[in-house]
């Protein structure tokens, strides 16, 4: 990753403590307006997680070491990632190669998606209530896979299961391998890389995907910060759902008798219920409303598809 590096630094002799430098972060990130939703959604928040892991600290820390000082080493780094943060508007997450999923930890660089999904949340809370028997889940995809967060996610939730990890980009690969070697799942997560489903040759018991679903006019209107991303793995075309459209028209395929497709859509939920009328997708609740993550099962994809 290639920074550009800040000039010679007047770094102001006030700034002493993490408290100092977590203010003067959060001033200056909300003077500049920088772009959230990469991982946190306040400038404060994005202050406290980067001042605190630029200083390799947990991130709910903060009161602990909130008045901590720091050596002039320290306090001179913390100050250049501010400012890369703030003046190159590069994603916390790039500048410390690092993105969080609760307690799961992720290398990350400008090849992948900054691991944000709302699939997260549910492999966390809720899949107990979707999967009624989790013990009969023994293969799952992870379409679109990326850092491989979600695949690394289902792994621990289903301790028995063999997950593809699979993505068109060879570089997003790469650093999904990175993650799996990180979790010591070589065994039991397999990277594959594939155009959707070009490549796949095995049936799932469940496939989840967070795929490129962001409409070209939302594309022309993303913050800075996002434009750092790979588009590959954001533009979902003129009305964000061109993938997903294939997603659901070949998932019966790739779906075992009672196969389950779980898959985030963004805000296109009328434009996918437009082109799929007769398919009764049922709208999962997640933090951010009902409307962004769909569950469908390969029977009622079938029925609804007419095969």
């Amino acid at each position: 990753m290639h920074l550009s590096a800040p000039g010679p630094m007047n770094i102001d002799s006030n700034l002493a403590t993490i408290r100092d430098l977590v203010r003067y972060a959060t001033t200056l990130f909300t003077e500049q307006n920088i772009g959230l939703g990469q991982g946190t959604e306040s400038h404060f928040d994005e202050a406290c997680f980067l001042v605190l892991r630029t200083l390799s600290l947990p991130f709910n820390s903060l009161d602990v070491f909130l008045d901590a000082k720091l050596t002039s080493t320290e306090i001179e780094l913390v100050h250049k990632n501010i400012n890369i943060r703030a003046n190159d508007r590069i994603p916390a997450a790039y500048i410390l190669q690092e993105a969080w999923l609760r307690e799961y930890k992720f290398y990350v660089d400008e090849d992948v998606l900054i691991p944000r999904s709302h699939i997260a949340d549910l492999l966390f809370d809720q899949i107990e209530v979707w999967i009624i028997s989790p013990d009969t889940v023994n293969n799952i995809l992870d379409l679109c896979t990326g850092s491989g967060c979600l695949a690394i996610l289902a792994a621990h939730q289903f301790e028995e299961a063999t997950i593809h990890a699979s993505d068109v980009s060879s570089a997003a690969l790469s650093v999904c391998s990175k993650n799996i070697d990180s979790y010591e799942l070589t065994e039991r997560v397999i990277p594959t890389q594939s155009d959707l489903f070009s490549n796949i040759k095995h049936q799932f018991d469940l496939i989840v995907s967070n795929p490129p679903y962001v409409e070209n006019q939302a594309m022309d209107q993303l913050p800075a910060e996002f434009l750092k991303e790979p588009q590959i793995a954001l533009a979902g075309g003129k009305d964000g759902i061109d993938l997903v459209q294939k997603i659901i028209t070949e998932a019966p395929n790739h779906l075992t008798e009672n196969g389950i497709l779980i898959m985030e859509v963004g805000r296109d939920r009328v434009a996918i219920e437009t082109k799929f009328p007769q398919i009764p997708f049922t709208w999962i609740e997640t933090q951010a409303g009902r409307d962004f993550v769909l569950f469908v099962t390969r029977e009622d994809l079938r029925r609804g598809l007419g095969e």
